[in-house]
């Protein structure tokens, strides 16, 4: 049970960055040679990219209130919870991973789509975005935590984090090489395993909170040049694609 409770996790979520990354190689022809970062590759608008993470959102807010996902949540836990008092500090820093290693990466010559002061202010607008939701929420819903140490469960801060800097690492190097994308959400998988590990979440406080995390990486993204031109006075191409 506990290694498809994981497996589950684990799929849904690189499965999506996964997809999206691809798209880069899929829309050139097997005959033109493939210099992925000179190639503008179709993308998809951008209310239809939000459709999973708000389903992982709403998935979340649901199981607080339902009897059924209540359960799973316990069957989830038993399985995955450290026994014997062990526990791990790892979950407090694999959710900045991978966004500093989006910043070496770019120091070390492998470029993204952003300067580094242009992505600095990027990952700032993330944060903001998925902190303010996450604490409305965590003082709206009081929900306890399985350790019973307070009542701001619901949703998981860590694991939005990890999923909010995973996803603007995706972002940045999903012309480069998927790759890059598929690191990041692997170690924001493993921050959501961790943190019911160490029993401190719930899994659909988990799910909720990887839902945050990708909404406010992508509309971070999307606001970039609006905050740019207001901050700045430089002019930036808006990059939302409506349906």
């Amino acid at each position: 049970m506990r290694k498809y409770a994981v497996c589950l996790l684990l799929s849904f979520f690189i499965y999506k960055g996964n997809c999206q990354s691809m798209a880069s190689f899929s829309a050139v022809d097997d005959t033109t040679p493939r210099v992925i970062n000179k190639i503008s590759a179709p993308k998809k608008p951008f209310l239809k990219t939000l459709v999973l993470p708000s389903a992982a959102l709403l998935y979340g807010v649901i199981s607080l209130n339902s009897g059924a996902l209540q359960d799973w949540n316990l069957t989830i836990q038993k399985n995955v919870m450290a026994g014997n008092g062990a526990h791990t500090d790892l979950d407090n820093y694999l959710p900045y991973i991978p966004s500093l290693a989006g910043h070496v990466l770019s120091l070390a010559g492998i470029k993204g789509k952003h300067k580094f002061l242009d992505r600095i202010l990027i990952d700032g607008i993330a944060a903001g975005f998925s902190i303010t939701t996450v604490y409305a929420l965590k003082f709206t819903t009081h929900e306890q935590r399985p350790n019973g140490k307070d009542d701001l469960s619901f949703p998981s801060n860590h694991v939005a984090t990890a999923f909010a800097s995973a996803e603007l690492l995706r972002l940045e190097y999903e012309d480069v090489s998927p790759w890059y994308g598929i690191a990041g959400y692997t170690l924001a998988t493993s921050t959501a395993y961790l943190r019911m590990y160490n029993n401190e979440h719930w899994f659909g406080d988990v799910v909720a909170g990887a839902g945050i995390g990708i909404i406010s990486a992508k509309l971070a993204h999307q606001l970039y040049p609006l905050a740019h031109r207001i901050l700045f006075g430089k002019e930036k191409a808006v990059l939302i694609r409506l349906p």
